[in-house]
């Protein structure tokens, strides 16, 4: 009926930290979350960092309910553009950086809208609107520490025995 092009999904996702890159296949990580076997340089990795496979399988497996209207009325908003705007500069179109707020805006409304109202890792990559995706490795340690160190915050206020100091 119609003659369309087909739609550009990324294959690739490139690990970047300076003048180092790595090029994981989307293929191998679904793959991994299918049969719980990682291979190739996804195997050589896990062993490298020493992560646990089946925590990183049990992390691209999470599914997380989204209702398409609201997720891309959240993400018009100042707010929204606020946090794609951060997000970009750690995920972003290898090959065009400045199009990272749209190829999430993109990837995170159709990962969704694609995948019956939920968004996993998985779907995120395969609507992300471009064929190698860049992720900057020393950015997102940034991030992973500043969480991490929020999240012992929270915990060292939790377990304080904050009652008898009222």
């Amino acid at each position: 009926m119609f003659d369309l092009p087909p739609v550009l999904a990324t294959e690739n996702v490139v690990l970047v930290s300076g003048a180092f890159r790595r090029t994981l296949k989307v293929s191998s990580l679904e793959n991994f979350v299918e049969t719980g076997v990682p291979k190739g340089l996804l195997g050589d990795l896990l062993r490298f960092t020493n992560q646990d496979p089946e925590a990183v399988r049990g992390l691209l497996k999470t599914q997380v309910p989204l209702p398409v209207t609201l997720t891309s009325r959240l993400l018009n908003t100042r707010i929204g553009e606020a946090i794609l705007e951060r997000a970009s500069a750690i995920v972003h179109p290898l090959k065009a950086p400045q199009a990272g707020v749209s190829g999430l805006k993109a990837a995170l409304v159709l990962g969704v809208a694609d995948n019956d109202g939920v968004l996993t890792p998985i779907s995120f990559l395969k609507a992300y609107p471009t064929e190698e995706m860049a992720v900057n490795i020393p950015q997102l340690m940034v991030i992973v520490e500043k969480a991490a160190s929020i999240s012992d915050l929270v915990q060292f206020f939790s377990d304080a025995p904050l009652d008898g100091l009222r």
